[in-house]
């Protein structure tokens, strides 16, 4: 989903950053998703593993200089503690990203597809209070998400050159101007 956001808002792109670091996220799982999708939106994948804030400067400023490019960044504790750094970065380079939450829209970055996290909040309380009236964990059905938001800030795609198609904005859940 969020390649394919990528290359709805910068049609141009042909190469998109999974910018992660594996020891605090499922790295191989979404650069395994990330290469199945590729060749149906001719855009190449780029694993950039990251480690800390030096090594998230150094390999995105490297992988501007190549052709046109996004960044795709998954739920990871590194990316999170450095988003304002990332933020600046895909800013200075020219680069549309997407983001893993709605606060890092929030904060200046492009747009994010994420789980509604008041909905999972929700859903652990119901579990929480099943637990506590004697439910066995063991017992109770795992939940998957069932709600997603898509977060577009206008005033970054402008900043960036982007305009935002109409079908985008008419899926977005809240739009930041």
């Amino acid at each position: 989903k969020w390649m394919a956001m990528l290359k709805e808002i910068a049609p141009t792109l042909v190469r998109a950053a999974l910018v992660g670091n594996p020891q605090t996220t499922d790295f191989t799982y979404f650069l395994r998703a990330m290469e199945a999708l590729a060749p149906s939106l001719a855009i190449e994948p780029i694993p950039i593993r990251v480690e800390n804030a030096a090594d998230i400067e150094r390999m995105i400023e490297s992988f501007a200089r190549g052709a046109t490019g996004g960044l795709v960044l998954p739920p990871d504790g590194t990316t999170i503690s450095h988003r304002d750094l990332i933020i600046a970065l895909a800013a200075r380079h020219r680069l549309p990203a997407v983001y893993p939450f709605r606060f890092f829209v929030a904060a200046g970055g492009l747009m994010s597809y994420a789980t509604d996290l008041s909905e999972q909040y929700r859903q652990a309380a119901a579990y929480v209070d099943q637990i506590l009236r004697g439910a066995n964990p063991a017992d109770l059905p795992v939940q998957t998400p069932t709600k997603y938001e898509t977060v577009i800030n206008l005033k970054t795609a402008k900043t960036l050159g982007l305009t935002v198609p109409a079908s985008l904005l008419v899926r977005a859940d809240e739009i930041i101007e």
